[in-house]
């Protein structure tokens, strides 16, 4: 377990998601896409989707798990150079913090309205009117949610099962960002997409909320996951926001609209700080060292399993 993920962390912090190549993600997405057109209609939705969300986890899990061992049983190299594959394929924290970056740099050399479109593409809110410092703090939240989501998750994961874990957790999460919504047309089918993400991203929201204080040392990061935690409309993306609003003293949350619709959420912090690049920067130190720490902290129990043993 190891030597593939010590590659495939390696790999990311170095290329991250290598544009146009074939990604499994990308292939999780044709098949909840296809099962969605197929099953979201008529009666008996709320069966369909719990139906859709079992075979497909099923399939991932249970087709890596044996795909793996047969190449452990056939050529170890071929084992280890796909598990390393497979591990680098599931870490996306290179490519969130360049899709963040992206944004901050189409905003200062193109201007407000390239920002705004530049945004749209990693939050899911609307975009069209947003000040600067509102495309600011929307980057800001999503390189917190998405640092729990896109790295810290999967990498539990990986520590609990093995790539096949891994993988698992990755079409869980697309599951989720494609059917798990409360409008109407998914409110019955995407339900068990949506709690099954919450329920994988429980423990992983919190720990990465608790070493995002680790690796800054802040105190008010720590009252704030207590005091704040709780107050976002998702069970999970509260609490490494809120950790990091408290690492930066600022405020996220409040209303915003999506599609269209005005959505009143809770802010999360005090202080109506002007966000700079310099606060970016920050941020991609502290994703770096919690994605280090969670690496360091999983092979550490792979050692301590193995010694055991």
């Amino acid at each position: 377990m190891i030597v593939p993920l010590g590659l495939g962390y390696l790999a990311d912090l170095l290329w991250g998601d290598p544009q146009g190549w074939p990604h499994p993600v990308r292939a999780f997405g044709a098949a909840i896409a296809r099962g969605d057109r197929m099953l979201n209609r008529g009666s008996g939705r709320l069966i369909k989707g719990t139906i859709l969300v079992v075979v497909l986890c099923t399939a991932v899990f249970a087709s890596s798990y044996w795909g793996l061992k047969v190449l452990q049983a056939w050529w170890l190299p071929a084992y280890y150079i796909v598990a390393s594959i497979g591990v680098f394929y599931c870490l996306a924290n290179r490519s969130l913090l360049q899709e963040g970056q992206a944004v901050l740099d189409a905003l200062k050399s193109e201007g407000l309205d390239a920002g705004r479109r530049r945004l749209s593409r990693i939050v899911g809110r609307d975009t069209r009117q947003l000040s600067e410092q509102q495309i600011r703090t929307a980057v800001l939240e999503s390189m917190s949610e998405n640092l729990s989501d896109g790295v810290v998750a999967p990498l539990l994961f990986y520590l609990a099962g093995g790539l096949p874990a891994m993988l698992l957790y990755k079409m869980i999460n697309t599951l989720d960002s494609m059917i798990g919504y409360k409008r109407e047309s998914y409110r019955l089918f995407g339900r068990a997409a949506a709690r099954l993400d919450d329920v994988a991203n429980f423990f992983p929201a919190r720990f990465t909320a608790f070493v995002m204080v680790l690796v800054t040392g802040s105190r008010r990061a720590l009252r704030y996951i207590f005091r704040y935690g709780r107050a976002h409309a998702s069970p999970n993306s509260g609490y490494p926001e809120a950790a990091l609003a408290g690492i930066l003293n600022c405020r996220f949350g409040g209303p915003n609209h999506y599609k269209g619709i005005l959505v009143e959420k809770p802010y999360i912090g005090e202080n109506q700080k002007v966000l700079t690049d310099r606060d970016f920067r920050y941020v991609k130190y502290i994703n770096h060292a919690v994605t280090l720490v969670t690496v360091i902290f999983v092979i550490s129990c792979v050692l301590l399993t193995v010694w055991k043993l």
